[in-house]
């Protein structure tokens, strides 16, 4: 673990580049964990531009629509790096679907739960476990459990292991706004009306007036629309 001096903000509205350049300065074993969502977009290109030896890490749940694979290409093709593409145990998900079945998520939210663990929270923890940091794009206006994300935080849910949200400042108009600016690839199922996007059978595209997490796990009525890796059921 890195002896570096703490990351000091004088304020929640830190520069997310200054926060890369502070993390990769302090921590010689960081990650950014990808959803290739428009966030992610952002943290990659900005990284980018930072160093060439930028290290990515992505969870396929074996239940992600294609567009988002095209994506993961078209984010290597651009930036030459490597994308470390982590999947869940199979044991894990044989016994799972073997007592649940494929679609245990349309049942109930503690089963939905159970799938996120399996698929995605289980796999994080594993394929995080040797590094020092991990680099995220969650942002405080994205949802009320979100709100007083910290910048720069240990990790506790990872043993500790510090873990960095640049945009946590950011809204969502900062993140499309750069996006635009620099010709940044971004996940084509923007286009087509999603506003998050995560799982194909878990994910639509949301309507007018929504909120931008409706189109997750929408049969939900008062759940939290959260998978477990940022957010613990209480």
């Amino acid at each position: 673990m890195s002896t570096m001096a703490p990351f000091q903000a004088s304020s929640s509205e830190a520069d997310p580049e200054a926060v890369l350049r502070w993390a990769f300065a302090s921590f010689p074993r960081l990650v950014i964990v990808a959803s290739f969502q428009a966030e992610s977009s952002v943290l990659i290109d900005m990284a980018s531009r930072i160093r060439s030896d930028v290290a990515v890490l992505t969870l396929d749940t074996g239940r992600l629509p294609q567009e988002t694979h095209d994506m993961i290409d078209r984010v290597r093709d651009r930036y030459a790096i490597e994308v470390q593409v982590v999947a869940p145990d199979p044991e894990e998900v044989r016994q799972m679907v073997a007592l649940n079945g494929t679609n245990l998520f349309y049942q109930s939210a503690e089963l939905r739960r159970l799938c996120c663990g399996v698929r995605k929270s289980r796999p994080l923890e594993r394929a995080i476990a040797g590094y020092d940091a991990w680099v995220t794009g969650l942002r405080r206006s994205q949802m009320e459990t979100r709100s007083q994300t910290p910048i720069v935080a240990a990790d506790p849910g990872h043993d500790g292991i510090t873990k960095i949200a640049p945009l946590a400042s950011w809204s969502e108009e900062q993140v499309w706004e750069y996006i635009r600016e620099r010709n940044v690839p971004y996940h084509s199922l923007y286009d087509s009306g999603y506003t998050s996007i995560g799982c194909a059978p878990c994910t639509r595209a949301t309507r007018a007036g929504e909120d931008a997490r409706a189109g997750r796990w929408w049969w939900e009525h008062g759940e939290v629309k959260e998978c477990g890796l940022h957010w613990t059921k209480p």
